[in-house]
């Protein structure tokens, strides 16, 4: 009798998030998933099943085989910038977690410096891409900077509106998703393991790659989830910084939204979404995260 009680009190506790999760993310999940069968036209989407939304989208690709057709190139795109982003933001929050955590003593001192983290969220993320046009453009701080020590002659063109100055964005917006998991998940490691390490003969190298970085795993799973579900769907910061000249998995919906193709929008929304979830399932496959939430 207890237990029910527990257990009733425990589903009663968790059922206003599941409520504000069926209502917010599963059912609108389940609308696109249903309209993207639907056939559409020119004007309107026409409540008939169909996979004219999937067809159309790869449309010509069989015929091209083995080179990859136009979509296929966008969404293979699409992945690299996100593999770029999250080998980036992972090598700099595993840096800045792992100084945090292990040659910053103070408690206090680590919450201030983990605040200062935030700094950047203090801006909206458009203001903070716009930052980087003065700095980067042909004529910007850098090129001018380079130009006057004598280290080029000419502007370097492919520092603004291209696949880099993308990737650069990116890692300047997400990599403090990355940085508090690893963080959290590092603290929680007993300073004693690593002196024992020490003590045992082990190198820094050893005690990193034997110990820091197992323990730390479960942070790296999580920051690497945050980091790969945003970077996967954005089209914003791409068609800032890539000078609306880079295609994306996320522009290819936008464009479709824009012409009022719902149907080839949301199909294009739930490749999308299969692509990020094998990759998320790669990652859960390597630590179970229940245990670090």
């Amino acid at each position: 009798m207890i237990e029910e009680r527990k257990s009733f009190i425990a589903w009663l506790q968790a059922g206003p998030m599941m409520l504000v999760f069926i209502a917010f993310f599963l059912l609108p999940l389940v609308f696109v998933v249903i309209v993207s069968a639907w056939d559409y036209n020119e004007y309107e989407m026409l409540p008939a099943f169909s996979f004219r939304g999937y067809t159309d989208t790869f449309e010509g690709c069989i015929a091209q085989l083995p080179d990859l057709c136009t979509i296929l190139k966008t969404y293979a795109k699409t992945v690299k910038l996100c593999f770029l982003t999250w080998a980036i933001t992972l090598t700099i929050g595993f840096t800045i977690a792992y100084f945090l955590a292990f040659h910053v003593r103070s408690k206090t001192w680590q919450i201030v410096l983990s605040l200062l983290c935030t700094i950047p969220f203090w801006t909206s993320n458009v203001i903070r891409m716009i930052a980087w046009v003065p700095l980067l453009g042909r004529n910007g701080l850098v090129n001018q900077g380079l130009i006057d020590m004598g280290l080029i002659k000419v502007p370097m063109e492919w520092l603004l509106f291209s696949e880099f100055s993308v990737v650069l964005a990116f890692v300047h917006l997400f990599t403090f998703f990355m940085v508090v998991p690893i963080f959290n998940s590092m603290i929680r490691i007993d300073p004693k393991l690593v002196e024992a390490a020490y003590d045992a003969g082990a190198t820094g190298f050893q005690t990193l790659v034997n110990i820091i970085i197992p323990l730390a795993k479960p942070g790296i799973v999580i920051g690497s989830i945050f980091v790969i579900t945003i970077v996967m769907g954005d089209f914003v910061t791409i068609g800032v910084m890539g000078g609306q000249q880079i295609a994306s998995a996320g522009k290819i919906i936008e464009t479709r939204l824009n012409a009022l193709q719902f149907p080839a929008a949301a199909a294009n929304a739930v490749i999308l979404l299969g692509i990020t979830i094998v990759i998320i399932s790669a990652l859960t496959r390597l630590v179970d995260i229940r245990k670090e939430l």
